[in-house]
């Protein structure tokens, strides 16, 4: 016999061994076969579809890579949040609802480096806080005061730009007054405003939807101590004194004039309202 030639026996063993290769090959490809299209469902119980989970999704048939590449990767993406806009109002807030001896201060009009610092150094010294409705031009220049006012954790307000009577504007001129203003303290603090009030008191529809649009809801007053009239300092006291009581806002001015009677008459009333037992807060959004 030659040297290549190869013995008999030895051929059989071969054959068979190329034969059991064969079938199982044959056999994981019947396997994938039936998982990919419904073997698997063959197998569920008559009572409907059952979702599988813990030990036992693990034993089904595995999910192959390339069927697994195909999956959306914008799914397991973080879902985006945006704050809800508040409804149209047809009115203004006038109070609020606050539990218990609660009141809120309000100023309009500023900032003004003349009398804000003062009035802000008063609001710190006896650890209150309030609102301030600024004009955008004036806001503008007086940056600084605006960041003073929200690292004191007080609350910064849409007051338009120039303090014009909005009810004789068109949407588009209401539009550019409260939005120019919005993007002054959105750029310095951060985030937009969430209230507005309309110069002199004056709303309409139109000032109402905007303002929804921006974000912003409309706040107006409980009691206005007319100090822009600079009454005397005692005067405003008083006016503030008897108008207090749960809920109310009070009207104030920290800019648009001489408001020296201003800061005076906050010196005076706050310790006032405080040893009465009101506590000072802000509206909460």
């Amino acid at each position: 016999m030659k040297k290549d030639q190869m013995l008999p026996g030895r051929r059989s063993a071969l054959r068979i061994v190329a034969c059991l290769g064969a079938a199982a090959t044959a056999g994981l490809l019947v396997t994938e076969r039936s998982g990919t299209s419904g073997g698997a469902a063959a197998t569920r119980p008559a009572g409907g579809p059952q979702i599988a989970s813990g030990p036992r999704a693990a034993s089904g048939p595995s999910v192959r890579a390339s069927g697994y590449r195909l999956q959306p990767m914008t799914a397991y993406a973080p879902p985006r949040y945006r704050r809800a806009l508040p409804p149209v109002r047809q009115r203004p807030f006038l109070r609020m609802s606050e539990a218990g001896r609660t009141m809120v201060l309000t100023f309009d009009d500023g900032p003004d480096p003349r009398y804000t610092p003062d009035i802000l150094r008063t609001l710190r010294e006896y650890d209150v806080r309030a609102m301030f409705f600024v004009c955008g031009e004036m806001a503008t220049d007086n940056r600084d005061l605006l960041r003073r006012m929200a690292d004191d954790g007080h609350v910064v307000g849409n007051h338009s730009w120039s303090h014009p009577l909005i009810t004789k504007l068109p949407p588009s001129g209401i539009r550019s007054e409260l939005g120019r203003t919005s993007e002054v303290i959105e750029d310095v603090l951060g985030t937009p405003p969430l209230w507005y009030r309309a110069p002199f008191g004056a709303w309409n529809k139109h000032s109402f939807e905007i303002g929804a649009e921006l974000g912003m809801e409309p706040l107006a007053w409980t009691v206005d101590t007319l100090d822009w009239t600079e009454p005397g300092t005692r005067t405003i006291v008083r006016r503030v004194m008897e108008g207090a009581g749960p809920g109310v806002v009070v009207l104030s001015h920290d800019a648009g004039g001489d408001r020296a009677q201003s800061v005076a008459a906050l010196r005076s009333y706050l310790p006032k309202l405080l040893d009465d037992g009101y506590r000072i807060t802000v509206p909460r959004r």
